[in-house]
């Protein structure tokens, strides 16, 4: 069984800073993709950034410039540095992988349980 574990989630004023931590554990063999995305209340689910496994970042148009995301392929360790924050971040944030368990060579689509993030004076 594969599992992915966030932290970092927290309460903080428009302007400032936060860092989300993954971690993936289990019976993993390799995983690619892996990323973050929200969803804030009353709204889908949608992506923040996602990672290759050779490094290549993609991000979302809302993210300007102020997150970066970076990942630790030794460790099945994914961050995200967000800086500038805007009440418009509030939600949960999920974290997402892509992995092939050593069980069986089938790709997994797997999601953390999620942290939440609260932007506010």
């Amino acid at each position: 069984q594969v599992k992915l574990v966030e932290s970092g989630g927290d309460v903080v004023q428009p302007g400032g800073s936060l860092t989300l931590s993954c971690v993936g554990s289990g019976s993993i063999a390799s995983i690619f993709a892996m990323g973050w995305y929200r969803q804030a209340v009353g709204k889908q689910r949608e992506l923040v950034a996602t990672m290759t496994r050779a490094g290549h970042p993609e991000y979302a148009r809302f993210v300007k410039g102020r997150f970066t995301i970076s990942r630790d392929n030794t460790k099945n360790t994914v961050s995200l540095q967000m800086n500038n924050l805007e009440p418009e971040d509030t939600g949960v944030y999920y974290c997402n992988a892509e992995v092939v368990g050593t069980a069986a060579p089938d790709l997994l689509d797997v999601w953390g349980q999620g942290t939440l993030i609260i932007v506010s004076p």
